[in-house]
């Protein structure tokens, strides 16, 4: 996900020269990438499904997204904190319980 504001005028061909020139980062690889604006109830999704780039484009209804605000930076998200940031949540719980490590008995 890329945590600054985008113009959110870009269509696939905008986003996808972002993610390579900007961020340095394959948008061809096996990758979705999130982008919003000014707006933080909308935003747009970039993927390449091996034959061709697929363009979502999402405005809520009521409420808005917690999208974090540092401007340069790209994030990599678990399916559990792109679900909590989608359902409108902050992507840091600060009380969920963590992960265990491998122990040793």
């Amino acid at each position: 996900m890329v945590c600054g504001k985008t113009d959110m005028r870009k269509g696939i061909d905008g986003l996808a020269t972002l993610v390579q020139d900007v961020y340095e980062l394959d948008p061809y690889e096996d990758t979705i990438f999130l982008f919003y604006g000014r707006s933080k109830d909308r935003y747009k999704c970039l993927y390449f499904d091996g034959d061709g780039f697929a363009l979502l484009y999402k405005r809520l209804d009521e409420g808005e997204l917690q999208w974090p605000k540092d401007e340069n930076e790209v994030r990599l998200l678990s399916q559990k904190e792109l679900r909590w940031l989608l359902e409108g949540l902050s992507i840091q719980q600060p009380k969920g319980i963590p992960p265990s490590l491998k122990g040793s008995f």
